[in-house]
Parts: C-alpha cells; structure tokens; sequence
C-alpha cells in the first residue's frame, strides 16, 4: 500500500473514532433539566399569597416569621418581621393541639392612620412545625352591627314617645269625660300624636327600603319640573300655615333617570325643613339647573341656619339641629337621612351650605339624562350665596 493510501486509512479511522465518541458522549451524558417557560405553580400561589385580601403569616416552631404578605402588616399582625404576641400564643396552642384555633387581633390601643378596627384570625398547622395565620379586617362587619344596635335603640325611643302620649291622652280623656271640651282639647292632642307616629312608621319603612331592605323600581326618564311641581303641591299647607311663600325659577325641561315618587318624597322632606326651619314670612326658594351632567334641585331659606361642626351630622338618622322646634313641627329626624339615601339610590349626592342666622341651602344633585333627550340643557353658572357648593 502506498504511503497515499496508509493515509487516508488513517484520517478515516480518526473520523469513525470522532464521531463514535460524540454519539456515545451524547447519549450517556447526563441531561440538564430544561428549565419551563412561563410562570411555574410556586409563581402563582406566591402571587395569590401576595395580593391576597388577608393577612397570611407562616411560623415555625419557634414562633418566628418565615413569610407574610403586605397585608398582614396593613392589618398590624407583622411589625418590625415579628408576629403580635396573640397570634404566636395562640400558634403554640395549635402545634400542642392539632386544632384551628380563632383569636381576635383586633387593636388594643387607639386606630392610627387607616389601621383596622376589628381583625379576626384563623390559626391552624400548615405542615410539620410550621403554622399558619390568615386573618381578616371585620371592621365594616362590625360599624354595621353597632350601626343596627344604634338604630334599634333610636327607633325604640322614637316610637315610646308618641306611644306613651297617646296612653297619658286617652286616659285624660276618660278622666274628663264629662267636659266636652277638655275632651275634645284631648282629642285633638290625640290626634296630633297618632299622626307623628304614623309619619315616623312611614319614614322608617322607606328608609328601610332605600337602605336595601327592597329592591328598589326600575329607573325611568322623569321630568324634574313635574317633580318639583308635586313636591310645592304636597308643601304648600305647611308653608301656608308658617306664612312663607315658596317661590321657584322657570320651568327648566330638565331629564333625569329616576323614580318620580322617591324624588318628590326627597325634594318635598327638603322643603318641609327649610319651612319649618324659617321664622314666619320668611321667603323659601326652588331652583334648578344643570352643572357638570348633574341637575341640582337647590332648596334655600332663610332660617336658623347651621353650625359648621353639625352639617355633617344632620344627614344621620333621628339627628335634630334644634330639637324643641322639631318636636313642635311633629319631625321625625329621619328626613335628611332619606334625602341622602333617596340621592344615592339614584347616583347622586345632596349638598348643604348654611351660614347660622343667614339660613341654609340642600342641594339634590342627580345625574342628567343623555343629552339627546334634553336638547335645551346648558350648564349654567354660580348664583347666590350657596348656590356653589
């Protein structure tokens, strides 16, 4: 063989050898696990953990934090990485029992900033040694319990009032039974009180209803003017007896989407307070008009007014700026409370400027129809005193 031919013998051995070792080194190789796209399950239950609504803390045996969210520090269970001492004892209870164990955690010192009120936690063994606590923020649960609390003592006061007037009448009258006219005198009181309770059981039966106890009727186009008419309609003995005249601006066209009877119910509670809010001849007005796709029904007097530190108080149920007057007018204290309710049912608001001593004006701002079906509507600028809220 020639020295040509011992050569190429030799490079295609090499060649075989080469490629041998690559195929033999490919398949006996150990293979690097292949890493998965996208986001593995550890991924998403980190990030449910994260954004979750409740405060989750794990511990381990020794009481120490291994993980938490945000939220448990919002809710003051983690300060500083170190659990409330409630929330640890009560994690020593369950590795000893093997049981859920329930603890408030609720702030035992005064709220700062937007700390919770009530927070409830739920303790239980997660794996091994280490607990879990996942807890919650029942402070809405807990204003609505002491709201309810609240409101069951005011009407239970409320309602033993006229209650206990009509037994102390009816039994004067029995005693003086052979006076006419003491009788008849009784009888007229009698009649006064029947009516105050009457008005009170009908205002917190529609109190109840805007308040969700009902549901509520579907909303349809409603002409303010038409409302505004009723609501003077329904007012207008009150106001005469008083000697006030109510006067109002031009018919306005305005729409809106509404329930006709509760806006009048709202607008007429609105005028019988500024009437029975205003000295005798004292004049009362109505105005409409559109401002930003709201129509505001502004109702103002010129009565008693009211003090800065109570305006925010005189939309709350049973609450009275002048309690003497109120009772002698045969209010309820709840007619405010169904204005703000009857706003709100309709995507609305109502808004209150007073003065003391210069007088007062509500505001029932509901939003406008579209503006197909009210052509005329231009926002129309600020007015009088009150009229910009």
């Amino acid at each position: 063989m020639t020295t040509t031919g011992y050569l190429a013998v030799s490079i295609g051995l090499a060649l075989i050898g080469a490629i041998a070792a690559f195929l033999i080194g490919r398949f006996t190789a150990p293979r690097q696990p292949r890493k998965p796209e996208g986001l593995t399950v550890a991924d998403l239950i980190q990030q449910i953990v994260h954004d979750s609504h409740d405060g989750i803390v794990v511990l381990n045996h020794f009481g120490d934090v291994v993980l938490h969210n945000p939220r448990a520090e919002e809710l003051g269970i983690v300060r500083n990485n170190r659990v409330d001492d409630r929330a640890r004892k009560a994690a020593e209870g369950v590795r000893n029992s093997n049981e859920v164990v329930y603890v408030d955690l609720s702030p035992l010192e005064g709220r700062s900033g937007r700390q919770p009120e009530a927070v409830h936690a739920e303790v239980r063994l997660l794996i091994e040694d280490f607990t879990v606590v996942d807890a919650t923020d029942e402070s809405e649960s807990v204003r609505l319990e002491k709201t309810r609390r609240d409101f069951v003592a005011n009407v239970s006061h409320e309602l033993k009032t006229p209650v206990g007037a009509l037994a102390l009448l009816a039994e004067a009258v029995l005693d003086a039974s052979d006076d006419q006219d003491e009788v008849r005198r009784f009888s007229a009181k009698i009649m006064q009180e029947a009516t105050r309770l009457g008005t009170l059981v009908t205002e917190l039966i529609a109190l109840s209803r805007l308040q969700g106890a009902e549901k509520l009727p579907e909303l349809s186009d409603t002409e303010i003017d038409v409302v505004v008419n009723e609501a003077l309609s329904r007012s207008k003995l009150a106001a005469e007896s008083a000697n006030i005249t109510i006067t109002t601006d031009e018919p306005s066209g305005f729409i809106v989407p509404g329930d006709r009877s509760l806006l009048v119910t709202a607008l007429t509670n609105l005028l019988d307070n500024a009437v029975a809010y205003s000295p005798p001849g004292s004049p009362v007005s109505v105005s409409r008009r559109l401002v930003d796709g709201y129509v505001e029904i502004a109702v103002t007097d010129r009565g008693i007014g009211i003090a800065e530190d109570q305006q925010i108080r005189v939309f709350e149920r049973f609450y009275r700026v002048d309690k003497a007057r109120s009772r002698a007018t045969g209010g309820t204290g709840l007619g405010l409370a169904i204005v703000k309710h009857v706003a709100a049912n309709h995507g609305g608001e109502v808004k209150l400027w007073s003065l003391p001593g210069t007088g007062s004006t509500f505001t029932l701002r509901i939003p406008a129809a579209a503006t197909e079906q009210n052509p005329t509507l231009v926002p129309i600028g600020t007015g009088e005193p009150g009229g910009e809220l």
